[in-house]
């Protein structure tokens, strides 16, 4: 009996279709160009997204190191050169009629609605679309993240519509040719700083790691990886101060059957797999802190998890009023599940300073006891409230400020109390170190003192505006969950209007010592 079964094996092999013995080949072009002509700035991770592309391909895409050609800087011609000779490469790798092909170009640089501009050299995109038309690739990916290449497209308005569902017929080999694009035809392609590459080519990246994910089924297609791409792309820079930035496709497939490009889940021993808690939003970046930007998983996606090469990575996890970071190893074939505990609370202020936060700025208020010396020779110390809104930026915190103290003071001839209301703009520097930040600054500010005497002849209370200028040091301690401990000495220059012991009345000017104990809290 199982002679005869292995024999009945063995003749449905033979009689199988030949389509199940067909071979696929994965072929790629990733060509990035920080520069572009004279009159164009340079631009910082063009040349860092070909490479992510080239990365992503090669871990999860099934695409072989010698069938992947990775262009950095080079010049129109030489890049119209790597396109012909993968073609005839893709020419030779077809031995049967059932033998596959496919070809992913992708470009990230500058250029206009006619042209890529690498250097100053120009590929015109007519020429880039026929020479990835006229490839033996059964399918072909053309993506251009690039400003105004959605005339790649033809899409000459933008619009806030969701993408179109593709309907997929299964039982039909996909054949054709696909354009994305970063950008509608008359938008600017944008960078980010804090992604470390373009804003289309991130969240694309992501979503073929396995962000995009929406079936949970371990692959990503064409399609899930664009709608991941435009969404988010499209979400990011809404604020920016450029604009929105508006994907575009354009689609024209025979069969339509799946078109996967990567399979995150089914990496294997190629890859590891991290995994985030819901309610926030990570990035991971390769190695550490300063590292390539691998990928982000937003807070609201379903999707949570990235499939990465084995190695050391960093997280950052963005919350309301501070971030969470640290560390993890990843090790291939395994799932390494993230937990919150074992990361480090960072304050958002911390996060601005270093210039790799989430935002621009931090903000939040500033509240304390604050105590001056007094004004004039025998008074007492002057004890009060301050409190204000600190701003933090990269290179400056500024603090605008209101204050009020009550002091007094008593001779032979009368008694006196003082009460001043004062309003104050500090700028100053701080140095991060662990737990506390060091800070000197300056402040200007001005106000009103009012007096009032007790004496057995005639002294009317007065009041009189007085000027001031300061200059001191600071100490910020975090507590965790963005409060931190405020304090501050300086020494303070007051120029006010007094009266002499003959009664003669002019400006005088005093040196005081004010420390301050307050709270603040970052957002």
């Amino acid at each position: 009996m199982s002679r005869l079964r292995w024999l009945l094996v063995f003749v449905l092999a033979l009689l199988a279709p030949s389509s199940a013995l067909a071979t696929t080949h994965r072929f790629a072009i990733l060509v990035g160009n920080d520069v572009g002509r004279a009159d164009e700035a340079r631009l910082r991770f063009a040349e860092t997204d070909a490479a992510r592309m080239n990365d992503v391909l090669r871990d999860l895409g099934d695409f072989p190191p010698g069938q992947l050609v990775l262009l950095r800087g080079d010049s129109a011609e030489e890049v119209r050169r790597a396109v012909v000779d993968v073609n005839e490469r893709i020419r030779t790798s077809l031995k049967g009629p059932d033998d596959r092909a496919t070809l992913v170009v992708f470009y990230s640089g500058h250029a206009d609605a006619s042209a890529l501009h690498l250097g100053e050299t120009n590929l015109p995109l007519r020429d880039l679309e026929q020479l990835v038309r006229g490839s033996p690739a059964h399918l072909r990916l053309l993506i251009v993240d690039a400003c105004r290449s959605g005339a790649l497209t033809r899409v000459k308005g933008a619009t806030k519509a969701p993408p179109v569902a593709l309907r997929a017929d299964l039982s039909l080999a996909s054949q054709g040719i696909v354009f994305l694009t970063s950008s509608g035809a008359g938008e600017d392609a944008q960078e980010s700083d804090a992604l470390r590459g373009s804003f289309f080519t991130h969240h694309l990246v992501s979503a073929l790691r396995g962000a995009a994910d929406r079936d949970f089924d371990g692959r990503i297609t064409i399609d899930e990886a664009y709608e991941h791409a435009y969404e988010h792309t499209l979400r990011d820079t809404s604020t920016s101060a450029v604009g929105a930035q508006h994907p575009t496709y354009r689609y024209e497939l025979r069969g339509q059957a799946p078109q996967v490009l990567t399979s995150p889940g089914l990496a294997g021993k190629r890859a590891g797999t991290l995994v985030f808690p819901r309610g926030k939003s990570y990035l991971v970046f390769l190695g550490n802190e300063g590292g390539a930007v691998v990928g982000e998983v937003a807070a609201d996606a379903s999707r949570r998890a990235l499939a990465v090469r084995p190695g050391t990575y960093f997280l950052r996890a963005r919350a309301v009023d501070h971030v969470l970071e640290g560390s993890v190893q990843v090790t291939a074939g395994t799932s390494e599940e993230i937990d919150e505990r074992t990361l480090k609370k960072v304050a958002f202020a911390r996060m601005v300073r270093k210039g790799t936060g989430p935002r621009d700025l931090a903000h939040g208020p500033r509240v304390g006891y604050a105590m001056r010396t007094g004004l004039v020779d025998g008074s007492s110390l002057c004890h009060g409230i301050a409190g204000g809104w600190a701003v933090a930026t990269r290179s400056v915190e500024v603090v605008p400020r209101l204050s009020y103290c009550q002091s007094g003071f008593d001779n032979e001839v009368l008694e006196a109390t003082q009460r001043e209301v004062g309003a104050e703009v500090g700028m100053g520097y701080l140095l991060d170190a662990p737990v506390v930040s060091f800070g000197l600054g300056l402040s200007v500010g001005g106000g009103v003192l009012q007096q009032e005497f007790e004496t057995p002849g005639l002294a009317p209370s007065r009041a009189s505006a007085f000027a001031r200028v300061a200059a001191g040091g600071r100490l910020e301690i975090d507590v965790g969950d963005g409060l931190y401990v405020d304090l501050q000495a300086d020494a303070q220059t007051t120029v006010f209007r007094a009266r002499s012991e003959d009664g003669d009345e002019g400006l005088d000017a005093a040196l005081a010592f004010r420390p301050l104990l307050g709270l603040g809290k970052w957002f």
